[in-house]
């Protein structure tokens, strides 16, 4: 029952939604922009003939090797910056510089550096994911309290131990919320990513069905696509919120 109550609303909004897109394209008799149904026929397409299952995979793969890129150097980068003071005053300046700059506006040194290929998209999709990362453990550990580390301090505890039974299970929580964050901008920017990629992902496939026959049934489908596995994405990472070891920063 808890269950329904959670599920309902939002699928009753969506239904609602779908039935508007498809009265409004009924009633203007577009000829260009699809109806619901013709956006599953045109995934319908894609399953059959296997590649949708290529577009997903390779921008799967592009995000979690840029994310995973970035979530190896953002989170010791954190830690580091949020506990010695030189390391965050020194580096935080810069970070604040790079951080609004759009990752669209890398593509062309990304060509430059990397060509056109699979380096390029996850290059983005790095840059894209690595600061929000950093920001968010760094202001993880400035939020630790005080007492705790001073009662380690009393204790005489090693810097490795402090680091692995205080520093870490206080700042996991914001770690994960990071995470978070930085996984939905990847997939913010994975359509700007694979304009430069060969062939193949869930953003080729919207520029591709634009530019090739404006088979707007595909890009709005692509779209979709990229909705729903965001969703599921960021489901699994809510679930690591549920972990014992987090749970406690939580209220409920």
């Amino acid at each position: 029952m808890e269950k329904l109550k959670t599920i309902l609303p939002p699928l009753a909004v969506l239904l609602a939604l779908i039935a508007l897109w498809w009265l409004v394209v009924v009633q203007t008799e577009s000829v260009i922009f699809p109806t619901p149904g013709q956006v599953v026929s045109g995934t319908m397409e894609l399953v059959e003939d296997g590649t949708l299952w290529e577009h997903i995979g390779a921008s799967l793969f592009r995000v979690g090797c840029g994310f995973g890129l970035a979530a190896l150097v953002a989170i010791p980068l954190g830690l580091w910056m949020g506990r010695v003071d030189a390391a965050y005053i020194t580096l935080n300046p810069i970070f604040q510089i790079l951080r609004p700059i759009s990752p669209i506006a890398w593509i062309p040194l990304a060509i430059l550096w990397f060509g056109v290929g699979n380096l390029s998209p996850v290059f983005l999709i790095f840059i894209a994911s690595v600061f929000p990362m950093i920001v968010q453990t760094a202001a993880g550990v400035h939020t630790i309290e005080k007492r705790y580390l001073r009662a380690a301090d009393n204790f005489g505890v090693s810097r490795y131990v402090l680091f692995r039974q205080v520093i870490i299970p206080a700042v996991l929580p914001e770690i994960i919320v990071g995470m978070r964050i930085a996984l939905g901008v990847a997939w913010l920017v994975v359509v700007a990513a694979e304009m430069i990629a060969l062939r193949s992902g869930l953003g080729y496939l919207i520029m591709d069905s634009r530019n090739a026959g404006n088979r707007y049934d595909l890009v709005i489908a692509g779209m979709v696509i990229i909705g729903i596995i965001g969703l599921i994405l960021d489901a699994v990472m809510r679930k690591l919120e549920g972990l014992k070891s987090v749970r406690w920063r939580y209220g409920r």
